[in-house]
């Protein structure tokens, strides 16, 4: 049996169908500028905030031409931590559409989308998922307790700018909790200065300590977001939607370690 390091899954996603993901920063701790109280990973022990190379593209790429035949939707950079702190994400995505067919996403906690190299980077994806779960510094700091230095403002103008000359598809997620459910006005605010493609209400299921809110409530927030947020697509974690048939190529050990099982 091949042992992969770098890719994994392909998973089933509910913003992304059959995921294949892509890990470019690949340690056995966790690797972000976020400690967000409902990270599935556990707390993040190496704070960050300086790009690098931790896993060469050629690599990735030799893996990818040992995959089986497998039935996949997207190609997804995610893992162990924020992929934009990868310093070789751009060259990576342009390799990978070089060697596959699939189209390209990243998931992306939006941190360092302030910066024009990282954007100029995802630009090159062909789905870019940016998280805001926070509406205000103080809400940044309660919820995402960023590495110091990282600002709300930077984050919000960060999206916004990327959003203005991005050709593919943008979806702004929302991790709705106890902690800001309340605020919910808040974030249609901030969507409509955004003006994504499409708004993604999650809610954190896998084990993390926070208390997922229920099904009603997600729908609640689900027609305050329609009612004013017109043309943009709206999906939620309840969403239903039919489950495909996927083989992975990982093992579930593996897929626990980047927080892809419950």
């Amino acid at each position: 049996m091949i042992e992969y390091k770098y890719i994994y899954g392909p998973v089933p996603s509910w913003r992304l169908g059959s995921s294949l993901g892509i890990d470019l920063l690949s340690q056995k701790e966790k690797i972000c500028n976020f400690d967000c109280v409902y990270c599935q990973l556990g707390p993040t022990k190496k704070y960050t905030v300086e790009r690098k190379i931790y896993v060469p593209v050629e690599k990735v790429i030799e893996e990818l031409g040992k995959l089986p035949g497998t039935n996949i939707d997207y190609i997804t950079f995610s893992g162990r931590g924020e992929p934009t702190l990868a310093a070789n994400l751009g060259e990576a995505i342009k390799a990978v559409k070089l060697s596959r067919k699939e189209p390209i996403a990243v998931l992306t906690n939006s941190s360092l989308m302030e910066l024009d190299e990282v954007r100029k980077e995802l630009i090159w994806a062909d789905f870019v998922v940016a998280k805001l779960d926070a509406y205000s510094p103080e809400s940044l700091r309660e919820i995402n307790r960023p590495v110091e230095g990282i600002e709300f403002g930077s984050i919000l103008e960060g999206i916004k700018a990327f959003k203005k000359n991005y050709k593919g598809k943008l979806a702004l997620q929302i991790m709705f909790m106890d902690n800001n459910k309340n605020d919910v006005n808040k974030f249609i605010y901030l969507a409509n200065y955004i003006k994504p493609d499409e708004i993604q209400l999650n809610i954190p299921l896998r084990s993390c300590g926070v208390k997922p809110l229920a099904r009603e409530e997600i729908a609640k927030i689900k027609d305050g977001f329609t009612s004013v947020c017109k043309g943009v697509n709206m999906v939620s974690v309840y969403d239903e939607r039919k489950e495909k048939d996927i083989l992975s190529i990982s093992d579930e050990d593996t897929l626990k370690r980047r927080g892809k099982v419950k």
